[in-house]
């Protein structure tokens, strides 16, 4: 397997990586001269970053990531839910509570009736986008999937406030076709991680006679999936397989591959840190474990690498670290997240259920507030998925400056219907100061403009935007 051409060279990210080590500090500052650009890095350049020990060379990419996230993406974080459907698996990965031959796991997969009450009880927190995960199983394939994908669209909140705007997938990979039937159900993004890049660890990871053993197969998930007119795909890597480093020059490899074939790269990319699982020993015993320092840098860097590329930053993470890391890159957060089969309705974590251990565990309106109070605008915008501004035109809009023009002010709309009808009375108090500051940066003819959608919303309209 590992002989097998792809756009992943072995030999050439390690010799990449060996070489960033010597970069003199002339070179690192016409690296940083590139990244200031906003344009990305080539492998080479990823590679001299990858590799920096200098502190005070540091301090200067870390002001320069900040930049660049304010530039592009503003004071926005946008806010999504996970919701694991079905946690039935044949597939034996070391590191993963729902692996098959785990006979400590719980297993199960939702109804129709459980999954509705799981999306009304997100949908009662305010919740308007998900992620909902699957396991690999045959019994519980594209059409379990369909079905479920239909009900989450079609379940409203009896006041018809609540509903599920854009429902993101995080399954198996599939075949072309496959993907077209996804299309036509209208999923927002849908999500492959590789695990790790490094095609002799993920051999040791995932046996070869499981389906998730063949490397190449899941390599080209994503571009199976663009092909299928899926427009906006994830990439990622379970941070703690291999070597960091390694992982993050990888994922800038699979980026490009990807533009260069489809003209667009990854709409998002993450980079979970491998976290305790149940009656999982690998998360404790594995020689790559991810510090906060370096975990810090690897943010940074993937900012620097793919600068108009969501990144997003999961609930495994402590708040602290979560704090850290929004101003270096994060563009988008879950919150009063439940990993648990059915833990939505029964409102209680079991790690018997969950796949991994999550460490901010807080609820979507405290950590509103808290976004709210650190000058942050808490997003719960789907409006770009709905109004066709995917893939390359979503890329090609963003670079324009569209962020300014469309995302802040929906995030400004979309964060006042929060208030409205969700927020505790403290969080409400402290959304609308930050509204109201806000507000008073815009320009007149903007001020005008989304001063009048503001009072549709109080008014009762919902579902508003530009």
């Amino acid at each position: 397997m590992s002989s097998e051409k792809t756009f992943i060279d072995v030999e050439n990210i390690e010799k990449l990586l060996a070489e960033g080590k010597s970069a003199s500090k002339l070179v690192i500052y016409d690296v940083l001269k590139e990244a200031r650009m906003a344009k990305g890095l080539t492998p080479e350049q990823a590679a001299i970053l990858l590799q920096l020990e200098d502190e005070d060379i540091w301090q200067e990419v870390f002001q320069i990531s900040k930049e660049i996230k304010q530039e592009i993406y503003g004071k926005r974080i946008v806010f999504f839910a996970p919701l694991y459907v079905s946690n039935y698996c044949v597939n034996r990965c070391e590191y993963c509570g729902f692996r098959g031959d785990n006979e400590a796991s719980v297993r199960h997969a939702l109804t129709l009736d459980e999954l509705r009450k799981e999306i009304l009880a997100l949908e009662s927190s305010g919740h308007k986008r998900v992620l909902m995960v699957y396991g690999q199983h045959p019994k519980y394939g594209l059409d379990y999937m369909v079905n479920t994908i239909r009900t989450a669209y079609e379940t409203k909140t009896l006041d018809g406030k609540g509903e599920i705007r854009r429902v993101n997938v995080n399954a198996a990979p599939m075949e072309v076709d496959d993907y077209k039937v996804l299309k036509k159900e209208g999923i927002g993004t849908y999500q492959v991680f590789q695990e790790t890049y490094h095609p002799g660890m993920y051999a040791k990871y995932h046996p070869a006679n499981t389906l998730k053993g063949n490397y190449k197969y899941r390599l080209y998930a994503l571009h199976r999936a663009q092909e299928g007119g899926l427009d906006d795909v994830a990439i990622g890597a379970l941070i703690g397989l291999y070597d960091w480093k390694f992982e993050a020059l990888a994922m800038l490899f699979h980026a490009l591959d990807m533009e260069k074939e489809f003209n667009v790269g990854p709409h998002t990319i993450s980079f979970p840190r491998l976290e305790p699982a149940h009656n999982t020993p690998l998360p404790e015993t594995t020689p790559f474990k991810v510090s906060d320092r370096d975990f810090k840098r690897l943010v940074t860097i993937l900012r620097l690498m793919v600068p108009y590329t969501g990144m997003i930053l999961t609930a495994r993470e402590k708040p602290e670290m979560r704090h850290e890391l929004f101003e270096l890159g994060i563009s988008q957060i879950d919150a009063g997240s439940c990993i648990a089969i059915g833990g939505y309705q029964e409102n209680a974590e079991n790690m018997e259920k969950q796949q991994f251990k999550i460490f901010d565990d807080r609820s979507l309106d405290v950590v509103t507030r808290e976004l709210a109070d650190m000058g942050y605008i808490p997003s719960f915008c789907t409006s770009c998925y709905r109004s066709h501004r995917t893939g390359e035109h979503f890329m090609e809009f963003a670079k324009e400056g569209g962020v300014n023009t469309f995302c802040q002010p929906n995030a400004l709309l979309t964060f006042q219907e929060y208030l409205t009808d969700y927020a505790s009375p403290e969080t409400r108090l402290s959304g609308e100061k930050l509204i109201s500051r806000e507000m008073e940066l815009l320009s007149i003819h903007e001020k005008e403009r989304v001063s009048k959608r503001m009072e549709e919303i109080k008014s009762g309209k919902r579902d508003v935007f530009f």
